[in-house]
């Protein structure tokens, strides 16, 4: 009996809207608490939104505020600047 392979799950960018394989997207994580913090495993609890591995893609969404309406809460500048740094490591 032949190996079935695995599917690629696939996730929608919020600024976007494309729909990319996980790995190609990084995950933002709003708690019960009210934290926003970027979430590099893609694994913990709370309201997660998902954004382009791209500079233009990342400043487009401060600018116009999506992952704040995605996540119905504030974000600080602080999560747009891991976002960036976590993009520029992979290039």
């Amino acid at each position: 009996m032949p190996k079935q392979k695995k599917k690629t799950p696939l996730r929608k960018c919020v600024v976007t809207q494309e729909m990319k394989p996980k790995q190609q997207l990084i995950r933002v994580v709003r708690n019960k608490e009210g934290e926003v913090f970027v979430d590099p495993t893609g694994k913990k609890n709370g309201r997660g939104a998902y954004i382009s591995k791209d500079l233009s893609v990342i400043n487009t969404a401060e600018e116009q505020g999506m992952l704040a309406r995605h996540l119905n809460t504030g974000i600080d500048s602080e999560v747009f600047e891991q976002l960036r740094t976590q993009v520029t490591e992979i290039e």
